[in-house]
């Protein structure tokens, strides 16, 4: 049902109406005024509709109302109404979120002895931050302006469940009372200025589910048991990441065998990955990139089966790739970028069936490529740069299904050999990166590739005639083949003009000029058609390089970027 328009004002003549449910629809007009006329009402559900204007007096007849939930109304605002914690002695649910109010949480709410339910997420209100005196069970205050230092909520010590205070301007340090809740089940404050040590004994209930303490600028060691756990109870989701954490990961992380979300990124940790990060057999993602962790990837993480994601990039990690991982075969994206990986790698990891997302670059990593990669079919993207990664024989060879993916990227290696030709029949490609290598032989046409956004061959020996077909692809913004051994006539009808330098350093191409005369292609320069300068300039934009990959898992989004200096990869969880 999808009502929209005005709520029809005939509701307001059903006197002994004690529920208005009509959430989730379209509705355009102010709440109305009439309906505190409707003094049997016990609960209101106008959620997730168009409203505008403010919460009206008349409300403050309805004595009986046990919920008011409004949520999911950008267009109401204004300040919350001095009275809305003392209209109502039974009010137990008053849900605001995701709307336009603004101001501070009236005094009234905060003695309120009936409310257990107070959701009041994703408005601008504002003022530091207060203690509540009665025993709620969900409190949501996340993404407003609240300032000042986090409350222990002594009323709430035993019902609290849910608190969610993440995306605010909360200061000061973590008190050791917030481990206090026995029946917390999520805690998220994430998004603060949380800073200093975390009290070290500090260690919440096995009732915790969720922990996020992310985007803060807390520092100090992780605390060496931050979660009881038991056999059926425990965390699963833990996010310490983008903070100023030092020391080595704590051994007893290992111990939370529930934990499904493991993410320690962008921290100050050094030493190695825990030996036993195997006993924690549900782990779906590990992210614990941009530290300074050092040693070889534990052999024991091939116990981690329902690995989805496991991120390491930018450590200081070393060693060989076990060919044991290939027991982690519904791993999806593997990334162990900027680190120092050698040797090859395994033939064995053609066992990896699932990956979509494969990152080595800025290894050395030599050896084998292609008999191991021929197996990932449903590889979205690959990305070697940067190592010194040779096929087979020295060929570039592609022998498997490529119509799944987006975009190719094997520049900056030692490929020799020509360019299959099946590889320009893929209708579906949008990013073709060859640069940097030793291909030659000639290019073929590229007709079919009606999806092609950007293509890079430069840097290469390739020669022959440029295909007149190229300028006809209409989705193609970035094409570079400089510093190649291209011969030949181009006319300036076939529309080259529109990739100023693609053809730079080809000394026996001749480019036709305006003036009809022909052009040297040595004489000309590149001018932001190559995917590597962009590279090294920092985050390019969507018309240069760029391939996204969404991945869910239960809270979050994954977004790849093509850049290394852009973040390969960036993983959120919301609570």
């Amino acid at each position: 049902m999808n009502l929209s328009g005005q709520i029809p004002p005939s509701l307001c003549h059903l006197s002994y109406l004690n529920k208005v449910g009509l959430s989730h629809n379209s509705f355009t007009s102010p709440l109305p005024e009439c309906l505190g006329n409707l003094l049997n009402l016990r609960a209101i559900d106008l959620s997730h509709n168009k409203l505008h204007g403010g919460i009206p007096g008349s409300f403050m007849r309805l004595r009986h109302l046990t919920e008011l939930v409004v949520s999911g109304n950008p267009g109401l605002g204004g300040p919350l109404p001095a009275w809305i914690g003392n209209f109502s002695t039974n009010l137990e649910r008053l849900h605001l979120g995701y709307c336009s109010f603004s101001g501070g949480i009236p005094e009234s709410l905060l003695y309120l002895k009936s409310l257990k339910y107070l959701d009041l997420a994703n408005n601008v209100l504002s003022g530091n931050l207060v203690d509540f005196q009665q025993p709620l069970v969900l409190l949501n205050l996340a993404s407003n302006q609240f300032a000042g230092t986090l409350p222990c909520f002594a009323a709430s010590v035993q019902s609290l469940t849910v608190l969610n205070l993440s995306n605010n301007s909360i200061v000061g340090g973590l008190p050791a009372c917030i481990a206090s809740f026995h029946a917390l089940t999520h805690l998220n404050l994430s998004g603060n200025h949380l800073k200093y040590r975390i009290y070290p004994r500090l260690v919440f209930s096995e009732k915790l589910l969720v922990l996020d303490l992310s985007h803060n600028d807390l520092s100090g060691p992780i605390p060496s048991k931050i979660a009881e756990t038991t056999e059926k109870l425990g965390l699963v989701l833990l996010d310490l990441s983008h903070n100023q954490f030092s020391g080595e990961i704590p051994v007893k992380i290992t111990e939370l065998k529930s934990l499904q979300a493991l993410f320690l990124s962008h921290n100050l940790l050094s030493g190695e990955i825990p030996a036993r990060i195997g006993n924690l057999t549900y782990l779906q993602v590990i992210d614990l990139s941009h530290n300074s962790l050092s040693g070889t990837i534990p052999f024991s993480i091939v116990g981690c089966f329902q690995l989805y994601a496991l991120i390491l990039n930018n450590n200081n990690l070393s060693g060989v790739i076990q060919p044991e991982f290939d027991a982690l075969d519904i791993l999806r994206i593997l990334d162990i970028s900027n680190n120092r990986f050698s040797g090859a790698i395994p033939l064995t990891l053609a066992g990896c069936k699932s990956l979509e997302i494969v990152d080595f670059s800025s290894n050395e990593l030599s050896g084998s490529l292609n008999d191991a990669i021929t197996k990932w079919t449903n590889l979205r993207k690959v990305q070697l740069r940067v190592s010194a990664v040779v096929s087979d024989s020295n060929q570039l060879s592609f022998t498997y299904d490529l119509s799944s993916m987006v975009g190719i990227d094997l520049s900056s290696n030692l490929l020799h050999g020509e360019i299959p030709r099946g590889l320009f029949g893929l209708a579906g490609l949008e990013y073709l990166n060859l640069s940097c290598n030793f291909l030659e032989g000639q290019l073929p046409g590229l007709q079919k590739m009606q999806s092609l956004k950007a293509l890079d061959l430069s840097h290469n020996s390739l020669s022959g005639h440029i295909p007149g077909n190229i300028s006809s692809l209409q989705d193609l913004s970035i094409l570079n083949l400089s510093y190649n051994c291209f011969s030949g006539y181009v006319p300036q009808k076939q529309g080259y003009g529109r990739f100023p330098g693609a053809f730079a350093g080809n000394p026996d191409l001749c480019m036709e000029s305006s003036s009809g005369v022909c052009d040297d292609g040595r004489t000309q320069s590149v001018q932001g058609s190559s995917f590597r300068e962009d590279r090294m300039d920092g985050p390019i934009s969507v018309g240069i390089f760029f391939i996204s990959a969404f991945v869910s898992f239960d809270f979050g989004v994954v977004v790849l970027f093509c850049s290394t200096r852009a973040r390969n990869y960036i993983l959120q969880t919301k609570v």
